[in-house]
């Protein structure tokens, strides 16, 4: 049972692996985008958005549907929802055409991770940072691949980044399904049957994990999305600011790896708000450092410490919450963690046009983070915090 498990957690970190580059490689397009399509820098954060608000609205519907459905097969479909919509996306000729793919492409993230994460806390329930920190780092190089991929990709045109995530898609949900069907499955989860009930009982677990993450993945979302465009006001070229996007991504690799470890040693709150806190201090680093060396290293440090939250994040959930109420509070909390994430695009684009310059937007929400991470720890300290 041991050697089919593993073999369907592999097979579930290819899937994942082309479900995160799907979210990702919407960021190094925009600047296609804008040309193309003659749009500005607003719209061209709303269509990064819109995968983001998909990949959160789904969320809430997928919980009650693992109520009745088992989680390994939720998390297939969504493979093929990937594959379709990522064909869908390919096919635009027009701005609205492309945000209904990325949209629909958003979904299919959003249906997986809610699906797959409580799967795999139940398949390896004695180590879930760890599951999660593995899971998650094949998702991160995912993530790195999504500049050079598109770079690579443009020399032909942007549209075959989009097919060939529909076929590679394609391709893994036969793999995953095949793996599947030769592995038994957890019964851990068949106690939640209630998904409001569910919900309702760890709304406190809920608000405070909001409240420890939510501002920071919302900076978060705006920081990524806008990185190389960022770069290039300092002063570097498309292709430096493009490598730089590069290091923070390929930083968050063993970042998600050792912090899911880590987040299985150390006691669940204390540890998100240090993490917290450093990203706050990295950011503010970050936007008053000039020149190709130092924002290199603030790159590699600001993808260190940010990607360290998700796995951090999730290990506390999925190890906190029983078996009863697991993927219902989850699913809520993944929803409300999302569609917080998803605003920062589009919140950072109507900032911009609006004459603020990146360094002072980032440098105000970086001392808003730390002055949470203060606050926050001084209620953990007194007891006012679930943990």
């Amino acid at each position: 049972m041991t050697v089919s498990r593993t073999r369907l957690f592999a097979s579930l970190c290819g899937l994942v692996f082309l479900l995160n580059l799907a979210r990702i490689v919407f960021a190094p397009l925009l600047d296609v985008f804008i040309a193309e399509f003659a749009i500005g820098e607003a719209t061209a954060g709303l269509i990064v958005t819109l995968v983001w608000v998909g990949s959160a609205s789904p969320r809430l519907p997928t919980g009650w549907l693992l109520t009745k459905v088992p989680r390994h097969q939720v998390a297939i479909g969504s493979g093929s929802v990937l594959a379709g919509s990522s064909a869908l996306a390919a096919t635009a000729t027009t701005v609205r055409h492309l945000m209904v793919g990325a949209f629909l492409m958003g979904i299919a993230s959003g249906v997986y991770f809610v699906a797959a994460n409580p799967l795999l806390s139940e398949l390896f329930p004695s180590r879930v940072g760890r599951a999660m920190g593995i899971h998650g780092a094949a998702a991160q190089i995912g993530a790195v691949a999504a500049a050079p991929f598109v770079a690579l990709t443009l020399v032909v045109d942007w549209r075959l980044s989009l097919w060939t995530i529909a076929a590679g898609a394609a391709l893994l949900t036969a793999v995953t399904w095949a793996a599947a069907r030769r592995t038994e499955m957890p019964t851990a989860g068949e106690a939640d049957r209630d998904f409001v009930a569910g919900a309702l009982s760890e709304w406190k677990l809920i608000v405070t994990a909001l409240a420890i993450v939510g501002a920071a993945s919302f900076v978060w979302q705006g920081l990524f999305n806008f990185y190389e465009l960022y770069m290039q006001s300092k002063g570097l070229s498309a292709g430096t600011a493009g490598t730089l996007l590069t290091i923070v991504f390929a930083a968050g690799v063993p970042a998600f790896f050792f912090s899911g470890d880590l987040a299985d040693r150390f006691p669940h709150v204390p540890y998100l708000l240090g993490v917290v806190g450093t990203f706050a201090a990295t950011l503010l680093l970050l936007t008053a450092v000039e020149g190709f060396l130092a924002l290199a290293v603030l790159s590699a440090a600001v993808g260190i410490v940010i990607h360290a939250l998700f796995p951090a994040t999730d290990a506390y959930l999925l190890d906190t919450l029983p078996d009863s109420t697991r993927s219902s509070a989850y699913a809520v909390f993944s929803s409300a963690w999302m569609l917080t994430q998803a605003l920062g695009s589009s919140a950072l684009g109507w900032v911009l046009e609006r004459g603020y310059t990146y360094d002072g937007v980032f440098a105000g929400a970086a001392l808003l983070l730390g002055a949470m991470a203060v606050v926050l720890l001084g209620l953990e300290r007194i007891g006012r915090l679930p943990n």
